[in-house]
């Protein structure tokens, strides 16, 4: 490890490193102090108490906003105190005992290499986790995030089972007119009607079925029963028809893919907001490189200006960025490119923005 960094690397690492943290510990102070005044009126109003206030929403809120921005976070950093470095003609130093300017970027490298690791599994495992506290608490205390009611329903269950629910209303956890028919090889063999079906919260996947009527097909024969109710298991739950505003942050990435693969089976076409989730948490992990070459490229030549111009022009491409990244978005949304595509459009850009940078950086 001696041998593959040296003092200096050691040094540049401390140096992006620790300046990545301040400008977290910075800008998501301020973001809490403005967050607190614009929502303290309404937590105070429903009556919400410190304890979930502190602990369920800004514990949460304080990981989830740090990681949302860490690109911006990584390009301030790295501005910053290569921007210092140029000026005090410690870059100079460098180049002029023989560096290559692809050497000087190998601590670079490593240091965005533990932000996109980090990234990656905050986002991906840890975070989700902690947002589903936090917006439960919005939900809650702040504004009604989930909704309570849906309305014509129609639901592939699994293979051979397609159910329908006129309407469901989630405070009683009851779907009203309720059909459930089965088929193999194509021909419908059962159809079921009842005049609701209620959600059992005790057990998984089970409802009960009020004033049903069952026909059943075998060739030409017919078989009709009825009853006042039955306990049945039906591989479906609330939460496959009812949405819950942003509920995809709440979901690691495993479970956002067993999710997209479960409602495609489906053949729901509400996927496309957690498709885009799952490849954005990919995507803007790997961007803390292509920002660390840019930031880099741009600060390490000295600027009669000072560090003022790199920090102006390195924010307007952090921004550029993330605002790149959410027209990209909506692409996805309305169907123009797929949300792996869309997500990755912005980093496409970006690394042809970093190879010209790099071939223009001093050598």
């Amino acid at each position: 490890m001696k041998r593959l960094l040296s003092r200096l690397d050691w040094y540049i690492i401390k140096k992006f490193l620790g300046t990545y943290f301040f400008a977290i510990t910075l800008v998501i102070s301020i973001a809490v102090v403005f967050d607190f005044t614009e929502r303290m009126d309404r937590f105070m109003n429903n009556n919400a108490p410190w304890s979930a206030i502190i602990f369920d929403y800004y514990m949460n809120f304080i990981p989830y906003f740090a990681n949302l921005f860490s690109a911006l976070f990584v390009f301030i950093a790295v501005i910053f105190f290569t921007s210092k470095l140029a000026e005090n003609s410690e870059i100079i130093a460098m180049l002029s005992t023989g560096m290559s300017f692809t050497r000087f970027l190998r601590p670079y490298m490593i240091s965005a290499g533990v932000i996109a690791l980090s990234t990656f599994i905050l986002g991906s495992y840890v975070i989700p986790k902690g947002s589903a506290s936090r917006l439960e608490f919005e939900n809650i205390y702040y504004k009604p995030r989930k909704a309570t009611t849906a309305s014509n329903i129609q639901l592939h269950v699994e293979d051979g089972l397609i159910a329908y629910i006129d309407r469901y209303s989630d405070y009683n956890k009851t779907g009203y007119r309720f059909i459930l028919d089965k088929f193999e090889d194509k021909k419908l063999v059962s159809h079921l009607t009842a005049r609701s079906i209620t959600y059992d919260t005790t057990a998984v996947n089970k409802w009960t079925i009020k004033d049903y009527s069952l026909r059943q097909f075998e060739g030409l024969k017919e078989k009709v029963s009825s009853g006042a109710r039955l306990d049945t298991i039906i591989a479906m739950e609330p939460s496959d028809f009812l949405d819950f505003k942003n509920q995809q942050q709440m979901m690691t990435n495993p479970e956002l893919s067993t999710y997209i693969d479960k409602q495609k089976r489906r053949g729901l076409g509400n996927t496309t907001e957690y498709e885009i989730e799952y490849h954005k948490r990919i995507a803007m992990s790997f961007a803390a490189f292509i920002l660390t070459i840019i930031g880099a490229s741009l600060s390490s030549r000295k600027s009669k200006k000072g560090m003022g111009l790199y920090l102006g022009i390195g924010l307007a491409l952090s921004f550029s960025y993330i605002l790149f990244q959410t027209i990209s978005a909506t692409f996805a949304v309305t169907g123009m490119v797929s949300p792996a595509l869309a997500m990755w459009i912005p980093n496409i850009v970006y690394m042809f923005i970093a190879f010209f940078l790099y071939k223009k950086a001093p050598r």
